[in-house]
């Protein structure tokens, strides 16, 4: 791998030479849980349960990569969140669910520029959809909790293109959504923190790792290291 420098105070390249230009790139992907958000979406709800701790190590090793099957492990952490109401999802929205500094400033950047916004998350519609409408992005693939009688059954329902969306999946639907558009992979930006996100972020023309796992800022083109996701607008002009 190419030589990694600081460009500007936690904010480190590699592979790329500042600044480049917002408009070279037609389409910015986003991973959710510790990108745009600020939460483990999947560690609060499992709050209610009282398997907190539990549901966060599994989490923890999934994102470092230590687990490297992350359907498993999420098909694992689902089934410990059974018997969780909706009413409790609902406040983990609203009292716990936070954007990340610089979310929103970063997307308008990118739809002023002319980009299609996409959010692919391992997450949970429940909150992506949301997340989706509140920072105006125009579309949004992740997974679908079971619901019944208003409690979690501990199990994710499939949908049209399969049954999790995990690293291979958001992959995918950026190369599918770039194939749609009919742009080069080259002309998309991916921006995570996990090991999940490694897959969008080397089909990406520019990989941006968030506060990200120790693996993927070793990996991407700018890493985020200090500050808000509109850093990337200091190398992104």
């Amino acid at each position: 791998m190419t030589h990694a420098t600081e460009f500007a105070p936690g904010l480190v390249v590699q592979g790329i030479t500042p600044p480049l230009s917002l408009q070279d790139y037609k389409l910015i992907a986003f991973d959710m849980d510790s990108t745009l958000i600020s939460i483990e979406c999947v560690d609060e709800i499992a709050d209610a349960a009282g398997r907190k701790a539990e549901v966060a190590a599994i989490t923890e090793a999934a994102m470092q990569g230590v687990i490297t099957d992350y359907k498993e492990s999420l098909r694992q952490r689902v089934a410990l969140l059974r018997g969780v109401s909706v009413e409790h999802m609902e406040r983990v929205y609203t009292e716990r669910l936070r954007f990340n500094p610089g979310a929103k400033t970063l997307i308008d950047a990118a739809r002023q520029a002319g980009l299609t916004t996409l959010l692919v998350s391992g997450g949970f519609t429940f909150f992506s959809d949301r997340v989706k409408a509140e920072l105006g992005l125009h579309f949004a693939r992740s997974n679908v909790l079971e619901i019944e009688g208003g409690l979690l059954t501990g199990r994710m329902v499939d949908q049209p293109w399969g049954d999790i969306c995990d690293g291979a999946e958001k992959r995918r639907t950026l190369l599918e959504v770039a194939s749609l558009m009919g742009i080069r992979p080259e002309q998309a930006i991916a921006v995570g923190d996990g090991a999940n996100d490694l897959p969008m972020m080397g089909a990406a023309g520019l990989s941006v790792a968030y506060h990200a796992k120790p693996a993927v800022r070793s990996q991407a083109k700018v890493a985020i290291n200090q500050g808000g996701l509109d850093r990337l607008l200091e190398v992104l002009r």
